[in-house]
């Protein structure tokens, strides 16, 4: 057995959480060593009573490694452990970070530019377009779009992020062969064959009022910040926005009706120090050394010439409705006949390769 086996063995023992393997892994070194330890070794650790104790010392009779081993092979998906170069960098940094990862799908160094955009399951059609839009020109851009696979806002999410071409990731609070809610089983595979979709349970785990919190960590963990789009006073999505202050990370949250129950989450956030988002422009605000100067193309005025970036039949359609004087981004979509939400995510993504920049009032001019 190698350490990699060990830690899924170890990772489907009752009452074996990241902390108590922690403590276990300063005591013993290595995993296979906690798997051959006795009750009275067990016993000698920090934390680790009688009960987790006799649980680790006959972790064979409660725990089918073997068959764990072959369902990960059959169902096509990789396990990671924090030691892998491709375990998230960010989710390392929290307390708690999970034993093992799941992975259907492929996670990426780039990864770490992730947002998450979470909210509640019983969502409006405003929430929905919100959801879509900001995930869509997220991803445009490069970030990676992260949520929780659930009805409602985060599926809007993931779907805006695949609609923009981009990365997204689904964190599961079940086992990653179940499919929750069942109506997302192709959204999933959509999901998995340009992202990721992960979780930290074994094979046929259950979602219950334990295992979507736990999710909500690795949401809010693996990401930059998180984004709350729709959410009443109990949902769910506050939890992860509370996890990702805790974590020092940045809590944004989109604004609604004042007569909505389902905004008042929203708003409640903003009144304690979330920073208040009506397009991506906000997010990209708190976060422009993503984007430094070394890393995006020349402007006209730092080389006098145009530079040569290669744009696709979008961009360069957009690009030309801005033709040579100052236009609105009413104008553009007139002029170019491209969808509104297509056309805010392209402008971004024009702004981010330094070929225009935004004035006052929505306002778009070409660098010269």
């Amino acid at each position: 057995m190698n350490s990699r086996e060990a830690l899924v063995a170890l990772n489907m023992v009752d009452g074996i959480g990241p902390v108590r393997l922690r403590q276990l892994l300063e005591q013993f070194g290595q995993p296979q060593d906690i798997l051959s330890a006795s009750v009275e070794q067990l016993e000698g650790v920090r934390g680790i009573g009688p009960e987790i104790a006799a649980s680790v010392a006959n972790w064979e009779k409660e725990v089918d490694l073997a068959g764990e081993l072959k369902r990960i092979e059959q169902f096509g998906c990789t396990v990671v452990v924090q030691s892998d170069d491709n375990y998230p960098a960010l989710l390392k940094e929290i307390y708690d970070p999970p034993t093992v990862l799941y992975v259907k799908g492929e996670l990426l160094a780039k990864d770490k530019n992730g947002l998450a955009i979470v909210g509640s399951r019983l969502t409006t059609h405003y929430g929905t377009e919100a959801a879509r839009k900001l995930a869509y020109q997220l991803a445009y851009i490069g970030m990676t779009v992260v949520s929780g696979g659930a009805r409602g806002i985060d599926t809007a999410a993931h779907q805006g992020a695949l609609n923009a071409k981009g990365r997204t990731i689904a964190v599961l609070g079940t086992g990653i062969n179940l499919v929750y809610p069942s109506e997302n089983a192709e959204l999933f595979e959509r999901i998995a064959t340009s992202g990721a979709v992960i979780t930290q349970f074994p094979f046929n785990r259950p979602g219950d009022k334990q295992s979507f919190p736990q999710r909500n960590r690795i949401v809010a963990g693996m990401t930059l910040g998180t984004v709350v789009v729709e959410a009443n006073l109990t949902s769910g999505a506050l939890i992860t926005a509370g996890m990702a202050n805790d974590f020092g990370r940045q809590v944004f949250a989109v604004p609604g009706r004042i007569d909505s129950p389902r905004s008042k989450g929203c708003h409640d956030l903003i009144k304690k120090g979330a920073k208040l988002c009506e397009a991506a422009e906000d997010i990209l605000s708190e976060f422009e050394y993503l984007f430094p100067a070394t890393n995006r193309p020349p402007s006209l005025q730092d080389c006098g010439v145009p530079p040569a970036i290669e744009l696709n039949e979008r961009e360069q359609a957009i690009f030309d409705a801005i033709g040579a004087e100052e236009r609105t981004i009413d104008e553009i979509i007139r002029q170019s006949a491209i969808p509104p939400s297509a056309v805010s995510a392209t402008l971004l993504g024009l702004e981010m390769k330094r070929l225009i920049r935004q004035l006052p009032g929505k306002v778009f001019v070409k660098n010269t």
